[in-house]
């Protein structure tokens, strides 16, 4: 938001996806305000369960990276090019982030925590494996944008690997036993530090963090992706039938919250994350429909938060402290003037970094290579 999800075609824009991805990056800055003591009592119950944003980002990335990918390798597999993938992705992700890792690591006094990890770990996307988080927590939601760089480097990998030499079955099969796998490692790692309690924050940096312990929601996403490619009857039939998939994915999501009421414990960090994976899913198959009640309109102002999501994302706790620490003591005690200081200041933030960085970087990606059409919706 985990997330630089790219945008659906600006020529077909998505309107159910722009919603969901607007409500999701905002639901993970309601969520990241407790490091400024939350933005008021009212928000606390929904802010609680706001990490919640980011799983969905993973839906939409396995989605919409895996969907013209396998595309293209089922239609010109030999147009496809794996350097040329990595450079689009390049392109996309590090002009915005290391501006915001080099105005970290320059001015400490803009960070919402003084302590912040080694440069080498943020460069090298090893930050989530490798966080120290009780003594270095500034930038910590960097975590997610490293799970979803190792994504974009094996993913392709492995599409490519398996491309026309695996039957539906045994993909199946093969999603299956990821998720399996997933539900018994983080088991034994939850049983293993449990039975410890080292003093460190294990759950975050063993069980929340690591890669290896957030697939569920990257593997829905690449399963929708593969529905749409591979079995085009099935994905017009649920495509018909998108606001069952909505409805269900919002019993499924009351489902996770149930299972997430106590977050770190093992009920949650077992089953629970593939419950939340396919909530997140689900929601998505219906975003994805122009027949949904999501997919239907186009809301203002939703398709500019969406595009600006990842830009929010990297900059949003360097904005909730700039105003706690230098507007708030200016402001009067009025809990919903404070608040529109916060929402008008990640906004502010969050479109310059855009607007200052995204986008040139951007247009310089597409000035340096001319992109095949079937390529469109990787951008």
């Amino acid at each position: 938001m985990s997330l630089a999800a790219p945008a659906p075609p600006s020529t077909a824009r998505l309107p159910g996806l722009d919603l969901l991805r607007a409500l999701a990056i905002a639901w993970v800055m309601l969520f990241h305000s407790v490091w400024v003591g939350g933005v008021g009592p009212d928000w606390d119950g929904l802010a609680r369960f706001g990490w919640v944003g980011v799983d969905v980002f993973f839906v939409l990335s396995g989605f919409l990276i895996g969907a013209p990918l396998l595309r293209q390798l089922q239609e010109a597999p030999a147009r496809f090019s794996l350097a040329g993938f990595y450079v689009r992705r390049a392109w996309r992700i590090l002009p915005a982030y290391l501006t915001v890792l080099a105005v970290y690591l320059a001015f400490p006094v803009l960070r919402e925590d003084p302590n912040l990890e080694s440069a080498w770990k943020f460069l090298s996307f090893s930050f989530n494996l490798l966080v120290d988080y009780a003594r270095n927590p500034a930038f910590s939601h960097a975590w997610s944008l490293c799970v979803e760089e190792h994504f974009y480097l094996l993913f392709p990998l492995l599409a490519l690997g398996l491309s026309g030499r695996v039957k539906s079955w045994q993909l199946l099969t093969l999603f299956a036993a990821l998720a399996l796998g997933g539900v018994a490692l983080r088991g034994a790692i939850w049983q293993h530090f449990s039975a410890l309690q080292p003093d460190r924050a294990w759950f975050i940096e063993a069980l929340y963090y690591p890669t290896w312990a957030r697939l569920d929601a990257l593997l829905v996403g690449v399963l929708l992706a593969v529905a749409q490619v591979h079995r085009p009857c099935w994905w017009a039939w649920a495509q018909r039938h998108a606001n069952a998939a909505l409805l269900l994915g919002l019993l499924v999501l009351g489902l996770a919250w149930w299972l997430f009421r106590v977050r770190t414990g093992l009920l949650a960090n077992t089953v629970g994350w593939p419950v939340l994976a396919a909530a997140a899913g689900l929601l998505v198959l219906a975003g994805a429909s122009p027949h949904s009640l999501i997919g239907r309109w186009h809301l203002p102002g939703v398709a500019w938060i969406a595009a600006i999501s990842y830009s929010l994302y990297l900059s949003h706790k360097l904005a909730l402290h700039a105003v706690q620490t230098w507007l708030l003591p200016w402001l009067p005690e009025l809990a919903a003037l404070q608040f529109a200081a916060y929402v008008g200041v990640i906004l502010l933030f969050g479109a310059a970094l855009h607007y200052g960085i995204e986008r040139p970087g951007l247009r310089w990606r597409d000035r340096a290579r001319a992109r095949p059409l079937s390529e469109v919706s990787l951008a």
